[in-house]
């Protein structure tokens, strides 16, 4: 089994930054990806950021593209979200995922990802 353990969340004025952390610990031999997805209040979970674990290539949505930054530390099974210019729109549950398979195309979606962490609480104010 995989645990994801998510930080830094909090509370952010419009414009503001933020870094999310979600480290990984158990079974993590097998990390294919790892991603960032986002449920806002009354809203279906969306894709916010993934990256490749050995080449550390990168995909966002759109909304996001410019503004955020997904990272990983491969020694400490660590991915990060750095999130600038943050927008009232951001504010969601922020949950870190982990890919374990090649199986599948694209990174978008949620049932491509095997381990969830609990999610982490995002709020911008305006």
């Amino acid at each position: 089994q995989v645990q994801l353990v998510e930080s830094g969340g909090g509370l952010v004025q419009a414009g503001g930054s933020l870094t999310l952390s979600c480290a990984a610990s158990g079974r993590t031999f097998n990390i294919y990806a790892m991603g960032w997805f986002r449920q806002a209040p009354g809203k279906e979970r969306e894709f916010v950021a993934a990256i490749k674990w050995g080449p550390g290539s990168t995909y966002y949505v759109d909304s996001v593209w410019g503004r955020f930054t997904i990272s990983r530390d491969n020694a400490r099974n660590t991915v990060y979200l750095r999130m600038n210019s943050l927008k009232p729109e951001d504010t969601a549950v922020y949950y870190c995922a982990l890919r374990s398979s090649s199986r599948g195309s694209g990174y978008s979606l949620a049932n491509l990802y095997d381990y969830w962490g609990q999610g982490t609480q995002v709020t911008v104010s305006s």
